[in-house]
Formats: structure tokens, C-alpha cells, sequence
């Protein structure tokens, strides 16, 4: 059970406070668009007591992309690195390609369809992803009877480039060194600290 915050050590609030403070750095202006929701921004919720706590999620992300993935406040930290490097596109588009594959009605995953290939996909398109002139001919063709799979070989490229590209990027950039090494830190605290709590400002 998480306990409320005047349990802790002053040192402990401290850290935790600065641990805060340097993600929200990290994390400053980082939207995955309307379309999304907020499912993927930045979450300090209760729910890391029955899971892990925030500082171990931090050091999983070094883990694998996956892992990185199922994390949303790793993708959210994802995204926002992504952004510094104009490369954002990419993210969005895998992210967009899974809650379309959730989709059940036949009527909206036609138009969502259309709507994600007018957006990432098509040439000139405002986002455009990186991907070849067959894959892009390949998903367009899919469009014309669609299904939950028809992104699936445009998705899967586009993460094996984020994978090899962007990922180890990210992990030697000097805002995740900065955070990992906040984050064993506090892991390797003997006073026990967790960073699991609600901390609002």
C-alpha cells in the first residue's frame, strides 16, 4: 500500500522531488496529439504502488524497445525525445496504427483508415513516415477493402526503424543517462525511497 508522503525522510521527499522535476524537463510539451487522447502523456498515479515504482520503470526502458512500449510514461518520454529530433512521425504512427487495430466497426476502421494514410502515409503527406515506394503502393492497395491488418507491414517497418535508429539514440542521449542514473540512485537508496507517489506540485 502506498504510504502518504509526510512517512517519508526529508531527504527522500527531496530526491523524489528533484526526480520529478528533472522529467518534467524531459517531458515539457510532450503530446501525442487529440487523436490519442491522454493515454500516453506522462502519468504520476497511484497505480505504480501495485506495479513498480517510477524509478524502475525509468531503468526498464534501457531494458528492450519493448519494454520501453509497454511503458506509456516511456513513451511519453520516447516521444518527447523523438520531437527534439523532428522524428516524432514515426512514434505517432505505430501509436495510431495500435488503436486502430482496436477498432470493431467496419464503417470507422474504413475511415480511420483513410485518415491515418492521408496523415503518415501518402507522399507529401504532413507527417510522413520513411518508408519504400512498395510499402507505401502496398498499404495504399490495402485501403481499398480494409482491414485491422492493412498498416501491419508499414507499422512493423516503421518500428524496426525506430528500434535501430531512434532507440539507442535515445538511450545515449544526456536526458535518459540523466534520468537512469537519478533513477539507481534512488533504487539504490538505503532509506528505501519510493517514487511512487502522486507527487503534485
Amino acid at each position: 500500500m502506498c504510504r502518504t508522503l509526510s512517512t517519508f525522510p526529508t531527504s527522500c521527499l527531496e530526491r523524489a522531488k528533484e526526480f520529478k522535476t528533472r522529467l518534467g524537463i524531459f517531458l515539457h510539451k510532450s503530446d501525442l496529439g487529440s487523436d490519442n487522447g491522454n493515454i500516453y502523456k506522462f502519468e504520476w498515479s497511484n497505480k505504480h504502488c501495485k506495479q513498480r515504482n517510477l524509478s524502475e520503470d525509468v531503468l526498464g526502458w534501457r531494458e528492450s524497445f519493448d519494454q520501453l512500449l509497454s511503458s506509456k510514461n516511456g513513451v511519453a518520454a520516447f516521444h518527447a525525445f523523438l520531437k527534439t529530433e523532428f522524428s516524432e512521425e514515426n512514434l505517432e504512427f505505430w501509436l495510431a496504427c495500435e488503436e486502430f487495430k482496436k477498432i470493431r466497426s467496419a464503417t470507422k476502421l474504413a475511415s480511420r483508415a483513410h485518415r491515418i494514410f492521408e496523415e503518415f502515409i501518402r507522399s507529401e503527406a504532413p507527417k510522413e513516415v520513411n518508408i519504400d515506394h512498395e510499402t507505401r503502393e502496398l498499404t495504399r492497395m490495402n485501403l481499398q477493402a480494409a482491414t485491422a491488418k492493412c498498416f501491419d507491414v508499414a507499422q512493423g517497418k516503421t518500428r524496426t526503424l525506430m528500434e535501430k535508429d531512434s532507440y539507442p539514440r535515445f538511450l545515449k542521449s544526456p536526458a535518459y543517462q540523466d534520468l537512469a542514473s537519478q533513477a539507481s540512485a534512488t533504487n539504490a537508496s538505503p532509506s528505501n525511497c519510493s517514487l511512487a507517489e502522486p507527487l503534485h506540485t
